[in-house]
């Protein structure tokens, strides 16, 4: 891999951009932050709370699943959120960014008379909608029960598609947008949703309690974060515990491991981009790294993002 910097104050929510660039957000500094090539930090909005997954959206804003904020804590030289909630904390949201000006707004705070607890991921379908998971917040001994989410950008509309849900993370699309990837942070499971249509998950799993199917179960020392979708299909997700990004073919083989220097444990996020989409960068959170290296097939093209 090719360090391409460091310092970054828990980078999550990667977003490869036809520039070059890479708008990422910094949990701990609040912040939606660009990366040049030569790896200069520029922030780009103050956030508030913590920012965390980020896309890209039909009006060229960027919509940020903001979680709240954490109180951190270090263990040696690795950076970490902790377990309970800062002073300043209202709640989780949806926001968008203007890139040109930098202005932060609000678009949900709640579903339903709900209040949204801590959204962390975020993927755009061709209409424009979004899906998002709030995977709530942790209080000592107490844990929210999570979620998963559809709306669009001019707040018209916030939908509940799955309830409860412990701990999902990673949220992305298959290619013919059939199928809602979701991981699962604790269990270390990464989940497959057939799409009845946008927004709407078909109940067809093989429970009828639960929509899901099983797509992977990992069984060693991982816990799951967020995810990107190659173009052959393969779901990438960022493997904690291990210190590595894992591919998982759409029929549930684990077809790589791609572990990062140095073993930090907190990765927690991939994308795609560069020309040909065949590089993947990657967030080394716990201590504060971005990387990029080659992947032997090009990303999935992400709506709205012309890279």
């Amino acid at each position: 891999m090719k360090e391409i910097c460091r310092g970054l104050m828990f980078p999550e929510g990667p977003v490869a951009m036809p520039d070059g660039s890479i708008l990422l957000v910094e949990i701990e500094r609040k912040s939606l932050t660009r990366v040049a090539p030569d790896g200069t930090q520029t922030i780009v909005a103050d956030c508030g709370g913590g920012p965390n997954g980020a896309a890209l959206g039909p009006d060229g804003k960027m919509y940020i699943c903001n979680n709240g904020g954490f109180v951190w804590s270090k263990i040696g030289a690795f950076n970490r959120p902790g377990e309970t909630l800062p002073e300043d904390y209202d709640g989780g949201s949806i926001q968008s960014v203007d890139l040109e000006t930098g202005e932060v707004c609000t678009v949900f705070k709640e579903c339903e008379g709900e209040s949204l607890k801590g959204p962390n991921d975020i993927v755009f379908d061709r209409q424009g909608g979004f899906y998002f998971t709030d995977l709530g917040k942790r209080r000592g001994r107490q844990i929210d029960r999570g979620a998963i989410f559809y709306a669009k950008v001019d707040g018209s509309m916030i939908v509940e598609l799955v309830h409860p849900f412990d701990t999902p993370n990673g949220i992305g699309l298959s290619p013919d947008e059939k199928t809602l990837y979701v991981a699962e942070t604790n269990a270390a499971r990464l989940w497959a949703f057939d799409i009845e249509s946008p927004g709407v998950l078909k109940k067809n799993g093989p429970s009828p309690f639960w929509p899901g199917r099983l797509l992977h179960k990992f069984y060693g020392y991982e816990r799951l974060d967020s995810l990107a979708v190659d173009s052959e299909g393969n779901v990438v997700v960022a493997t904690l515990g291990t210190g590595c990004v894992t591919a998982i073919a759409p029929s549930g083989e684990v077809r790589a491991r791609v572990p990062v220097p140095d073993f930090d444990l907190m990765v927690t996020n991939v994308c795609f981009g560069g020309p040909d989409l065949k590089t993947a960068f990657v967030t080394s959170s716990g201590l504060g790294r971005l990387y990029s290296f080659q992947w032997h097939c090009p990303g999935l093209p992400l709506n709205f993002l012309n890279t």
